[in-house]
């Protein structure tokens, strides 16, 4: 998106938002919905972010073949069904080395969905043979999150920001926090995993924090 177009799409967004000024958030994810309404309240958007759950919308079949595709899907099926505007967030895990797997399939990388131990151990099985080639060598990693935001169902074209979280993929598991990926995912400046941040920590530089203040960031202007 250039410099040029995105002030003319932020207004248009904001002076065309629903009546009660409410957004619909394709998801019923607890934390991402605190994490919504706290920084769209910090930024003075005069939005309320309503769970998809609570109006009786169920999850879309997100059946696209990038994160941008899936958080469109996801965004245009809540908006469709509630008549609102509507965002929605795709996010993964990529490392390069595995082709950029297991993206999209993050959540059900070892068949089933939301396992996150059989998760890890499949990525962490997966990287051996790579490990044992590359003795020493770090396997570097990334956290993706798309942010797509429609004002109808049809939007022809829709705000979309993207956040990236830098890292290497540990052999082993490390910290007691977080969820997904976290205990795999090392940061080598702090010395530490994502699952061993403070949620306050991790939400300041995560992949979903960025996209949201780079979401706001248009939202404002």
């Amino acid at each position: 998106m250039s410099t040029l177009e995105t002030p003319t799409l932020s207004k248009t967004f904001s002076t065309q938002s629903a009546p009660d000024h409410q957004w619909v958030l394709a998801s019923n994810n607890k934390g991402k919905l605190a994490e919504f309404q706290r920084l769209f309240a910090k930024a003075n958007l005069h939005v309320t972010i309503v769970p998809q759950g609570e109006l009786g919308i169920e999850d879309a079949v997100e059946d696209g073949l990038s994160f941008v595709e899936n958080a469109i899907i996801k965004a245009r099926h809540a908006s469709r069904i509630s008549g609102l505007p509507a965002i929605a967030d795709d996010s993964g895990l990529c490392v390069p080395a595995l082709g950029n797997a297991p993206g999209i399939y993050s959540a059900r990388y070892a068949g089933e969905h939301g396992n996150d131990s059989k998760n890890n151990a499949k990525l962490v099985a997966d990287l051996q043979p790579i490990r044992t080639e590359h003795a020493n060598k770090p396997i570097k990693g990334m956290f993706v999150c798309v942010l797509a935001m429609v004002r109808h169902a049809d939007d022809s074209l829709p705000i979309i920001a993207q956040g990236l979280w830098q890292g290497e993929i540990l052999e082993a598991p490390h910290g007691e926090g977080g969820f997904g990926y976290d205990p795999l995912f090392w940061l080598p400046e702090l010395q530490a995993s994502a699952a061993s941040l403070s949620a306050t920590d991790k939400n300041r530089i995560s992949h979903r924090g960025q996209a949201i203040k780079q979401l706001l960031a248009q939202l404002s202007l």
